[in-house]
Parts: C-alpha cells; structure tokens; sequence
C-alpha cells in the first residue's frame, strides 16, 4: 500500500492546490526504543508506513516504543545528576524524526498512538530534505506545535490531532519529541500522517497573522534559539555600546552577583550581558559556565556558537552537547577547536545521539580531557567500532553509557582493563559485542567498583558470566538483565544473584518466562533493599502467582516497617492472559 495518497483540500484559498496526506516514508533518528537492533517488534522503525494495528487498542509488538516511562528511571541508582540552567519548559526526554516523501506546507499532524497516549509534547518541521543529492544549503528547525507533560487518563487509542502553525518552507522531515514522565506504562505509537500543501497556502481572512503561541511566555524555542543564533553579538564586548550607569550593582560585592547570576539560562545571561559593562563582565566570566546545557539549544547551536562560548568555557567541568550537531550544525574541526581550548577541566561529558561524531573526535576528546569521569555515547550508531579504542585512554572514567552503539568485543575489553574506576557501565542494546560471558568475565575481575550495570538485551550471556559478575562485583546495586534470552533459572543463575548481591536496589529481569517462585524467595530473603523489580513475562499456573503476590506483600510491608529507606517497590508481571501491574507506595504513586 502507498504511504501517501493525495486528497482534494478543503482550503478556501486556492481551488487549484490539492492537499497531500502522506504516511512516513522512513524513520531516520531517534533517541531509543524498547526493541532490538535486530528486530521489528517494539521499535521505532514501525512509524513506517501505514497504520499496523490502529485503532486496535493495547500492547502490540508490531509499534514504536520507547525504552523508559514514568519517573521511577530517574529514581534508579544510575540516574545522573540533572544539568542546573535547564530551561524549565525544555522537558524533552526522547524523540524520533521521519522522512516523508513529499515536501509540502504542512496544514496538520496526526499521531496514531495505540497505548497510554500523551506522551507527545513537541513537534517540529525541518527545512532539509533527507532525499536531496546534496547538502541543503540552510537547516531550520521550526516549532509547529508544543505543549507542557500532561496527564491523560485514558490508557486506549487514539488519533492526536494538535492544531500546528504554519511555516514558510515545505517539509518532508518531521521530528516528535516525547516525555514519558506522566505515563503508567509505556506509550505505544503506531503512525505519524503529514498533512500539507505542494503550494504555499495563503492566510485566510480567518487566519490571525500572529501565533497566539508566539506570545506565550513558556515558548522558549523563538526567543532562546534567537539568542543562541546570535551568541556573537550579545557577548561580544565590541557590540556594547555605552550603557545606563550600573545603578547600585557595582556597589555590591563581586561574589553575590556571580551568585544572582548562577540563577538565569544561558540566553537570559545573553540578554543580560547587553545591560551594561559591569554585567557584560560578570556575564561573561567563566565561573558562570562551570556547567554548561546546551542540549535544550540543539535546534540552533552550530560551529559559530561554540566558537564565541569558547572563551567563557575554560573553566566548564559539565557539559551537555546531547542531540546537537547534526545535519552539519557543528564539525569535526569545529567541535576540536572547542574541546582544545575547554576540554582540560572536563569532568563530565553528555553527547547522547551527537552523530557529528567519529573517530577523530573521541581521539581529541581522549587527549583533551585527561579529567574526564562521565561520558555518555548513547545512541551514536553511526560511530565506526575501531573509535571506541581512544575510550580506553581516559582511566580515570566512573560513568560510561555505550547503549545502542557499534562497540566490538576488542576495544570493550581494552576499556575494562584500563578503566578499572567505573561505577556506572550501560552496554544495553550492544549487538556487535560477540561474548558477554568473556565480558562479564572481565567486568568482574577489573571494575570491582561496579555499582550499576546494563545488560539489557545482550544476546549470549550465561550462567556462567552471572557468576562471574556475583563474585566480582559484590557492590553492585543495580543490574538489568532484560530480555537475556540464554539466561535460565534452573542454573541457579538468579538465586545466585540474590545470594551473592545484597545491595541491589533495581534488579529487571525482563521477559524471562524461566523466573520461578524460588527465585523470588531468594531475592525476598537476601536483597533487603530491593527497590525495583521487573519481573514481567514469565509465564506459570495462577496459583503460582497468587503465592508469589501473596509473598511479595508480605515481604513490602515487612521492610517497610523496618526501615523508610525502602521507598517504594516497583513490580510488573504477566499474570495468565491479563497484565496486572502491583505496586505498593508507602508515600504514593511517584507517577
């Protein structure tokens, strides 16, 4: 079937212009999805095309989804510390961008979501056609509709319909932006329909000329992306002129005001710095850039911004470059230059979904950041394998995020051997890493500091590697191990966890029909702190089930009147042919 079709427009502006209702062509980026590298099911590849399943309602493998929901993900022990100057209203935790065959003005999206809708908050229209030969001449990025998380009570289908505004250039990528934060479950989206022009339309007599939206306080795309376009002139002393006096500011000490300051955004420190002398020198100090989000400012930030930050940045010791780059925004030689002169105190560094990336890059980040503890990597496919060899050069790493990229066994091991400092290792969706047992080996004789580890979906991990893992790294915390398809519990593989590792707080065990009640019993007798547990999918009797739920509560409210460190527990389960989600909250739903 055709994933577009053309329909007569019901425009009044011109009779002649016919209205395109087109399906996605192709999915070309996203931050994550639920699914395998290796599959279909549950992946953000099926908002291809036309609807699988919609209007059907529930959980269907044939949809996109994506791999968290809820906020029980930030409660988790590797959670990273959240960036001070987020934008309050940049809430954005996921997004996935289509290709749609046709360019055309776009008059409206529809999401076909399937399951717990409401996760959508942000849509926007690029000016790049993904099809063109050539490189577009300018990339522009434009809101077409936006809104703040909120909660929908209904879990069934439905059609999103949000009323976008228009733009003067045609589009045939469009890019959803997700937060999952008020869900129960997670969302299921089936389809994404661009509806649009092949002519400009015009404005009807209807039409206000202005975007209401446009006025909306909260709307920090047009006025942020603004001042990031033009970092240039707003920090750069030679466009001030002479200003007011500086009133009473410079009456008070050079300490509180840096203080003031550690309070506004990084376009609200633009703004500011154009006020006066006195401001424009302490906005531009470089103690007010110690942590540095940019992330929010993906839309926009290139080459040019980093080139005029650069000499406030010396000092920067986080810094958020996640989803920023792309489609030629910053370079290779744009991104060196930057790290050359702000890499040295780096302690932190978040570039999740930055395919500007390559080899080079990780060789200079290697070189440049001799600091570094924190690197975050998720989701750059498009990294070649031998780059991850340079990772190996920064010993001094605690926190590494390789999930969903190209890493191979080889570099992996040598990163093991030299970075034997890590608390925090997430290999999740890694399908290039040929023996997880030879892996588990190395990560429980080297990272004997190991608090959390991923190992979600990775294919060949035995009983063997667990043990390996439960003897080697007696900290840890939290492990997941969902959808390990070669792991079984008639080894002894999961009572030997609960045995070997009291201190789990999150333990997912995800789509493993082999979990029985002993492995349950032992995890109730031995890991006291369980905070988390994702049991959903195994398949017993009904009685079987009742005795595990039975034992679960009593287990609960035990701890809980033991200690009120035992927060809250998380647990889903398959129970016969009907989902039933338990929880028990003793301060209340954290969703």
């Amino acid at each position: 079937m055709n994933s577009h079709r053309t329909v007569e427009s019901n425009s009044r502006t011109s009779p002649l212009n016919a209205e395109v209702v087109q399906y996605a062509k192709e999915v070309v980026d996203f931050s994550s999805h639920y699914g395998s590298e290796n599959s279909m099911s549950y992946t953000m590849w099926n908002l291809a095309g036309v609807p699988n399943v919609f209007p059907s309602s529930g959980d269907f493998t044939q949809t996109a989804v994506f791999r968290t929901y809820g906020t029980w993900w930030d409660q988790c022990p590797s959670a990273p510390v959240p960036f001070k100057r987020t934008p309050a209203n940049f809430q954005s935790q996921d997004y996935v961008e289509l290709a749609f065959e046709q360019q055309v003005y776009p008059t409206a999206v529809h999401v076909l979501e399937t399951y717990h809708p409401g996760a959508v908050i942000r849509i926007l229209a690029c000016s790049a056609n993904p099809y063109s030969p050539g490189p577009p001449a300018e990339v522009r990025w434009e809101t077409l509709w936006s809104e703040k998380p909120t909660k929908v009570n209904a879990s069934q289908a439905r059609q999103f319909k949000p009323c976008i505004k228009q733009i003067n250039f045609p589009t045939n990528l469009i890019r959803l932006e997700i937060n999952s934060s008020l869900l129960d479950y997670y969302t299921e989206l089936d389809a994404v329909v661009l509806h649009g022009m092949k002519d400009k339309p015009m404005l009807s007599l209807k039409t206000s000329l202005i975007d209401m939206n446009d006025l909306d306080e909260d709307d920090y795309e047009e006025k942020d992306d603004c001042e990031i376009d033009n970092l240039n002139k707003k920090f750069s002393s030679t466009a001030l002129r002479e200003g007011p006096s500086n009133g009473y500011f410079d009456k008070l000490p050079y300490e509180l005001i840096q203080l003031i300051l550690n309070h506004l955004t990084l376009p609200d420190l633009c703004r500011l710095a154009q006020t006066c002398k006195l401001l424009n020198q302490h906005c531009c100090d470089p103690l007010q850039y110690i942590h540095l989000n940019l992330q929010p400012y993906w839309a926009k930030l290139n080459d040019t911004s980093l080139e005029f930050l650069q000499a406030r940045c010396t000092l920067v010791q986080w810094l958020n470059l996640s989803w920023t780059g792309n489609r030629g925004f910053i370079s290779v030689a744009g991104f060196s230059r930057f790290l050359k002169v702000c890499g040295s105190e780096l302690v932190r560094l978040e570039l999740s979904c930055s395919h500007f990336l390559n080899e080079t890059c990780l060789e200079i980040i290697s070189e440049m950041c001799p600091n570094l503890q924190d690197l975050n990597l998720s989701s750059c496919d498009k990294l070649p394998p031998q780059a991850f060899s340079h990772i190996a050069k920064l010993c001094g790493l605690k926190r590494l995020v390789l999930y969903r990229t190209k890493v191979e066994q080889t570099a992996l091991l040598s990163i093991l051997n030299f970075c034997s400092d890590l608390q925090h290792l997430s290999l999740g969706s890694c399908v290039m890493i040929e023996d997880y047992d030879v892996t588990a080996s190395m990560i429980g004789a080297k990272c004997k500091k190991l608090r959390t580890l991923d190992l979600w979906r990775c294919k060949n991990i035995t009983e063997s590697g667990i043990a390996e893992l439960a003897s080697g790294c007696p900290l840890l915390e939290e492990l997941d191990l969902g959808w390990c398809p070669t792991l079984q519990s008639s080894t002894g593989c999961f009572a030997r966890l609960a045995r070997q590792l009291p201190n789990l707080q999150k333990l997912f065990l995800t789509a493993n029909r082999s979990v029985c009640d002993t492995d349950i019993e032992e995890l109730a007798s031995n890991c006291t702190r369980l905070r988390q547990l994702d049991i959903l999918g195994p398949k017993l009797c009904e009685d079987m089930w009742v005795k595990i739920k039975v034992h679960l509560v009593s287990w609960m409210l035990s701890k809980k009147a033991q200690s009120d460190k035992c927060k809250f527990m998380w647990l889903s389960f398959a129970y016969i042919k009907e989902r039933v989600y338990f929880s028990l909250f003793p301060d209340g739903d954290p969703h």
